[in-house]
């Protein structure tokens, strides 16, 4: 008795097809929804620190240490993403931040 090739049933394909694009755009309604968390979460630090912020949520300040317009996000204890201990500039910049008198643009 001879074996018949399997034939491909167009139920089954339809089904992975589905599966497949169903898939992808519920991990794309994930990357979504941490994108917005990460944006509101930005914002709310921002508008604690009473900061002008960007589309994004980060908060809008001139870097002391660079001397340029940054957008970056702000902690709750006042310090920006880019904060380095080590700098007199950046130790001032977060003080003027927690003070409310940061440079911003």
């Amino acid at each position: 008795m001879a074996l018949s090739p399997a034939r491909p049933n167009p139920g089954r394909m339809a089904d992975d097809q589905f599966e497949r694009v169903l898939r992808q755009k519920l991990r794309e309604a994930g990357q979504q929804i941490g994108e917005a968390k990460r944006a509101y979460r930005r914002a709310k630090l921002a508008a604690r620190a009473d900061l002008p912020h960007d589309r994004e949520g980060r908060a809008r300040i001139v870097c002391r240490r660079h001397a340029e317009r940054r957008a970056v996000e702000v902690d709750p204890e006042g310090k920006p993403a880019c904060f380095d201990a080590q700098s007199q500039d950046c130790q001032g910049c977060a003080e003027d931040i927690r003070a409310g008198d940061v440079e911003t643009w």
